[in-house]
């Protein structure tokens, strides 16, 4: 019984570890779609994890890292009553990313494909949430 607690222990861990691609570069960040051009948007990034739920904001999500590397990361997430996804950010550069993210959002099924290339600094007193 003990082993399965330290065994359930050590997956909280896991799971709640922090998104994070250590050589993506702060700043302001210009996200092009290869697919929608309406999905492009220009958002002030501190840390890369907010893109992680770029189709649920905001919302309230628990996430499982799948895999997070230096260069790579993929989160799973489930939004109780608004879905789930899977995302995967790649760092080709420390200022040109990838993201692949699909899932459910309000019982409809979307997937996303993104180019990020850092432009620049944040202007003052902007976030980082995506619009």
């Amino acid at each position: 019984m003990r082993q399965v607690a330290i065994l359930l222990a050590g997956y909280a861990l896991i799971a709640a570890a922090p998104a994070a691609v250590p050589m993506v570069q702060p700043g302001q960040w210009l996200l092009k779609s290869r697919d929608d051009p309406r999905e492009n948007r220009s958002v002030c990034l501190r840390d890369v994890g907010a893109l992680i739920q770029i189709r649920h904001g905001g919302t309230m999500c628990s996430r499982f890292t799948i895999d997070n590397t230096p260069s790579e990361l993929s989160i799973h997430y489930t939004c109780p009553g608004n879905g789930h996804g899977r995302t995967t950010i790649k760092a080709l550069t420390s200022r040109l990313i990838q993201i692949d993210s699909q899932g459910v959002v309000e019982k409809q099924p979307f997937a996303m494909l993104l180019e990020g290339r850092r432009v620049g600094e944040c202007p003052a007193g902007s976030g980082q949430a995506p619009r």
